[in-house]
């Protein structure tokens, strides 16, 4: 017998956009189905492997919204200053540099830094306990997009009906594919390498960006882990061939080549949990929106990591878009109609252009040993750190405000 249910909103991704999303619009009384091809088992014990969220004040609503804040299993890191430098790797960095601290806005914390594992353990609890999300994971599905609604069909026979589906798989997201919305991508010669390490000295919640000639380099601080009682986080970006001899050198050698890039300035250290090596590459959508379908985070945009703001991106879709949905249906409106679709789109896609075009631009500029290039970005660094109105600009940016 084929089961059937009604809910307001479809998600297909149960990623920490499309699960933070799901979580934000259930707790306001919005009724919700979420897919997944992969099963979301319990986390109980899970085992620390080196990955970690860098998530902005601006985002950290959204989360708490969700009730997935307070959920965290393991206590965030916050992010208190920020030192941006230019130099290379072994040697000492440019005199020449730009330093935020909080206490120059009153605003709390730039962010927090929080384990891969803390966010996907609060997720999987929030979306098995029920309360307004139904969950199918594993699950293969075919969905039926028209102007009257959208049906959802599981491979097991259950059929979903709503007013709204989002697209929350990822880059090569289905659901964008079937609409046949055009994507634009612009791959990098680099691949990132993301690991963390544990060290002597304590970070003082201090994050640093260090731009070195074969991509950036950060340092970002975390919270302790049994046997680590200082740990930091590392994610740098290297040319493709450099990032592949790099990600396959033992240990000892890896965490020399972090050392060379770091400095000394946390003391001795070692490497924690997993290496992790991607390549990296820009995309975004044409368009955020079809007949009673919206994309949100990587199904919509991605971006170079030199500023860290990607995974924010995706939240501040999911925000946006979860504001949207629930004034549509608390005036008793369709949360799937063109109308409100249009605003999606129109608030989302500048900002996140905005910020491709932003790293794209930096990571050229940066991403280079040009002596001319260097002395003028070096000239730059120095002259937003004493333009307390520049500075405090992108300060807030660092915050994930508007």
């Amino acid at each position: 017998m084929t089961t059937e249910l009604t809910v307001d909103v479809c998600i297909v991704g149960a990623g920490p956009v499309g699960g933070a999303l799901a979580c934000r619009l259930a707790e306001a009384g919005a009724r919700v189905a979420v897919f997944d091809r992969a099963p979301l088992s319990p986390m109980e014990h899970p085992d620390f492997d080196g990955r970690a969220y860098a998530i902005a004040a601006g985002s950290v609503p959204l989360l708490s919204q969700g009730g997935l804040w307070d959920a965290l299993p393991f206590e965030p890191s916050p992010i208190e200053q920020i030192r941006v430098s230019d130099g290379r790797p072994g040697r000492p960095a440019s005199p020449l540099f730009l330093h935020f601290d909080q206490a120059e806005l009153d605003g709390g914390p730039f962010g927090w830094m929080v384990e891969a594992r803390a966010l996907r353990i609060a997720l999987n609890r929030r979306l098995h306990a029920g309360r307004g999300i139904t969950l199918f994971a594993p699950a293969q599905i075919d969905v039926v997009r028209s102007a009257e609604g959208v049906v959802v069909r599981t491979k097991a026979g259950e059929r979903i009906t709503c007013r709204l589906v989002i697209a929350a798989e990822g880059r090569e997201s289905p659901l964008r594919r079937q609409a046949r919305i055009p994507v634009i991508r612009y791959p990098y010669r680099q691949s990132g390498i993301v690991c963390a390490i544990a060290h002597e000295r304590h970070h003082e919640n201090v994050a640093l960006e260090h731009f070195l000639p074969g991509g950036p380099f950060a340092q970002l601080p975390m919270g302790p882990t049994p046997g680590a009682p200082h740990v930091s986080a590392i994610v740098f970006t290297d040319r493709a061939d450099v990032a592949k001899r790099l990600a396959a050198l033992d240990a000892p050698a890896f965490t020399r080549e972090v050392a060379r890039r770091l400095g000394d300035h946390l003391g001795g250290i070692r490497l924690l949990g997993r290496r992790w090596h991607y390549p990296l590459s820009a995309l975004l959508a044409t368009r955020y929106v079809d007949t009673r379908l919206a994309l949100v985070g990587d199904a919509a945009h991605g971006i170079h990591p030199i500023a860290g703001q990607g995974f924010n991106l995706g939240l501040r879709d999911a925000a946006e878009l979860s504001r949207l949905v629930l004034e549509a249906l608390e005036r008793g409106n369709d949360p799937g109609e063109s109308g409100v679709l249009a605003r999606y789109q129109r608030q989302r896609r500048p900002d996140n252009l905005m910020m491709l075009a932003a790293t794209d631009v930096l990571d050229r500029l940066f991403s280079n040993d040009n002596p001319l290039l260097r002395g003028a970005r070096d000239l730059g660094i120095a002259a937003v750190h004493r333009l307390p109105p520049v500075k405090r600009f992108f300060m807030r940016r660092a915050m994930g405000a508007g």
